[in-house]
């Protein structure tokens, strides 16, 4: 990943992405207004920061992109497998409606999303001009998020597997994320033989590989293209927003996608 700093904000583009008509960012802790221990660009509105801040913060980013914060469709996260297509940017004072997938091929939207310890997932199929955005924690992970996510592309707007680009963002990494055994049947349950691959067992302690598991996901719905961060939220909480690392007092950091 390529790592940009501009007006105290900073933030990571997928190598993979360069030069293919597109705008995205994942967005550090860095160059926000909020206090501790949400500090400081904290876009979580349900984290117990107060609501100016957010809507301050998430100003500073769609100013340093460049797009209108009216352009924003971003959704109530519910670790699920939800499907939207919006048609439209949501209306700011607008309700959130629930869904952990969001796919569009409309240029005046802008997909927003936000993570703590979670995998932001992009999408992007160049021949379709077509973007997506998921949210896959354990849960939407076991779910095949990834999956369900190519192939409701592929039935809404024609794209093919092999032409979509994908990024794994930071996330919660290999090394830190310890599960315990109903995390652990679920992912043998979802994955089988793959699970072998996913789970690490060490001094009486079992670790999920988050990135792996996502990759095998877009690998069986046919993406090709896959590129890993391979950064841990847990292990830079000075860059990151880490649930896990910071026992739930925390923020969430903000990932943008549009068409350019």
């Amino acid at each position: 990943m390529a790592f940009t700093q501009k007006n105290n904000l900073e933030f990571y583009q997928f190598d993979l992405f360069s030069g293919l008509n597109l705008i995205h960012g994942l967005f550090t802790r860095k160059g926000g207004v909020s206090p501790q221990p949400w500090a400081s660009l904290n876009l979580g509105g349900t984290t117990g920061d107060s609501r100016e801040n957010i809507i301050e913060n998430r100003k500073r980013i769609f100013d340093l992109m460049e797009r209108p914060v009216e352009s924003i469709f971003d959704s109530w996260q519910v670790h699920g497998t939800h499907v939207i297509f919006p048609e439209d940017p949501r209306p700011l004072d607008g309700l959130h409606e629930k869904a952990d997938i969001l796919i569009t091929d409309r240029e005046d939207i802008t997909l927003f999303m936000r993570f703590a310890d979670c995998v932001p997932v992009m999408l992007y199929d160049p021949k379709k001009r077509v973007i997506g955005l998921i949210h896959a924690g354990w849960q939407g992970t076991v779910k095949l998020a990834g999956k369900v996510a190519v192939e409701a592309m592929s039935q809404r707007y024609g794209c093919s597997p092999g032409d979509i680009f994908a990024g794994i963002g930071p996330s919660i990494g290999p090394e830190d994320y310890e599960i315990g055994k109903d995390v652990e049947t679920a992912v043998i349950t979802s994955f089988a033989d793959d699970s072998a691959r996913l789970i690490r067992h060490e001094n009486g302690r079992m670790y999920l590989d988050l990135w792996k598991a996502n990759q095998i996901a877009l690998e069986r719905a046919g993406v090709k293209q896959i590129e890993i961060a391979g950064i841990s939220t847990a292990n830079d909480i000075s860059r990151w927003y880490s649930h896990r690392a910071e026992k739930g007092a925390t923020g969430r950091f903000g990932a943008f996608l549009a068409l350019d």
